[in-house]
């Protein structure tokens, strides 16, 4: 694991209040070349709606993909499938693939009936994997077209039961399907679950996202990230800018950073206030640890990274000039909470208010464009389309298609900062 910490000033005024931005960049290691060195196996648990909404193109297209990721698996790799209407199912017990063919015959009898129990469906899910994760835990998928209106739906409650399953190194991802779903409550298990929150209209970009959750399993080679953040006495405040999640510790702020692809590059952007230093020199401002588990081998891993500044009297201090590839990120991460509470707005029905966050955040990237480095301009002018393209979709009257696009793209580009970008709905 490589990490790097940038400071957006590495000077401080005497006596003077302030705010500290730090970059921090995280890359995982390759995979390995040694033929001696095998992959771990893995375990993955689809839970799929099969209520009456899903059926036809949608139930087809879910269960085509899973039948072709089946033949990407190994037989050693544990894979369970529970169904979801208003009652649960186990479609295909959770275990080793040693029968392949009898998986993909289950699969293909999955047919589309009743309402929605998303909660029931999930909860058995996780007991199914729990019952057979091993050291390198699990990823569950969870695919839904729909409204749950069975069971439990409080959004924060059913986050709560996929943030307990992380602590267990369950991962949760999340599908939603079509125009119709809850994206509240699907955002909020994948948040609470440290997985991806994936959104598709059509059957073609659904088999994709399928896959590419596939291709993220057998690629990873660190699993368990955290980063645990102890400010020095003196700091007032620690904020982390992403989306992630985040638990209080008696001495900081400890984030689940989750899984970790090959060679996967993964940004986070921690601020600090930092009240006025009575003394020159350099300062301690924070110890940053990370944590994680390599793969294959499940070694277990830590670095400390200290943070320090340095206090100078207030006119050397003032000829500063702040790293414009932090303050770019910085407001790169704003933008993606303005497009989060964007699609609470649009959730809620209250466009004018999605739309003044849209308009905000838009106004907010053209001020960054003009000082922004090279290597983040291709990324501020995405952000620049995938906000026209959310202003257009609001002003047009489609709503949910831009509740669920704002969410989706906001959840990818603060949490997962640097992944690769999945396959999704074209911009049209």
């Amino acid at each position: 694991m490589r990490i790097s910490a940038h400071l957006d000033v590495d000077l401080l005024a005497f006596e003077t209040d302030d705010q500290l931005s730090v970059l921090i960049e995280l890359t995982a290691p390759a995979e390995p070349t040694d033929d001696a060195a095998s992959r771990a196996p893995s375990t993955l648990q689809v839970v799929l709606d099969r209520s009456g909404s899903m059926s036809g193109g949608r139930l087809d297209g879910a269960k085509s993909a899973l039948i072709d990721l089946i033949d990407r698996l190994e037989p050693g790799d544990n894979f369970g499938l529970v169904a979801f209407d208003n009652r649960v199912e186990v479609v295909v017990a959770a275990g080793p693939l040693t029968d392949k063919q009898a998986a993909k015959e289950a699969i293909s009898k999955v047919g589309a009936r009743g309402s929605t129990n998303l909660s029931a469906g999930y909860l058995r899910g996780l007991q199914e994997t729990a019952r057979v994760a091993g050291p390198t835990g699990a990823t569950v998928l969870l695919v839904s077209d729909g409204h749950a209106n069975a069971g439990v739906t409080d959004p924060d409650t059913v986050s709560g039961v996929a943030a307990k399953a992380h602590t267990d190194n369950i991962t949760t991802s999340t599908l939603g399907y079509g125009l119709g779903y809850d994206e509240r409550l699907m955002s909020a298990i994948a948040r609470g679950g440290a997985g991806n929150e994936l959104f598709a209209e059509e059957a073609d970009t659904a088999g994709a996202l399928i896959a590419g959750e596939v291709d993220g399993l057998l690629s990873q080679t660190v699993q368990a990230a955290s980063l645990l953040i102890q400010p020095a006495p003196h700091v007032r405040a620690v904020q982390i800018v992403n989306e992630l999640p985040v638990t209080t510790t008696g001495s900081g702020l400890l984030a689940e950073l989750g899984n970790f692809h090959a060679d996967e590059t993964r940004k986070v952007l921690l601020t600090f206030d930092i009240p006025a230093i009575a003394a020159l020199g350099l300062a301690p401002v924070a110890t940053c640890e990370f944590t994680w588990v390599e793969l294959p081998t499940l070694t277990q891993h830590s670095i400390t990274v200290p943070l320090h500044v340095n206090v100078v009297p207030g006119d050397q201090a003032a000829g500063r000039v702040p790293d414009p590839t932090v303050r770019t990120e910085l407001v790169y991460l704003q933008v993606q909470q303005a497009k989060r509470r964007a699609s609470g707005h649009l959730s809620a029905g209250v466009t004018d208010a999605a739309l003044r966050e849209i308009r905000g955040a838009q106004d907010s990237l053209a001020g960054a464009l003009a000082s922004a480095p090279d290597h983040l301009r291709k990324d501020l002018a995405d952000e620049v389309a995938a906000l026209a393209y959310l202003a257009e979709q609001t002003e047009g009257g489609m709503i949910a298609r831009a509740a669920k696009y704002s969410s989706m793209d906001s959840a990818r580009k603060s949490a997962k900062r640097g992944r690769a970008r999945p396959p999704s709905n074209e911009q049209s």
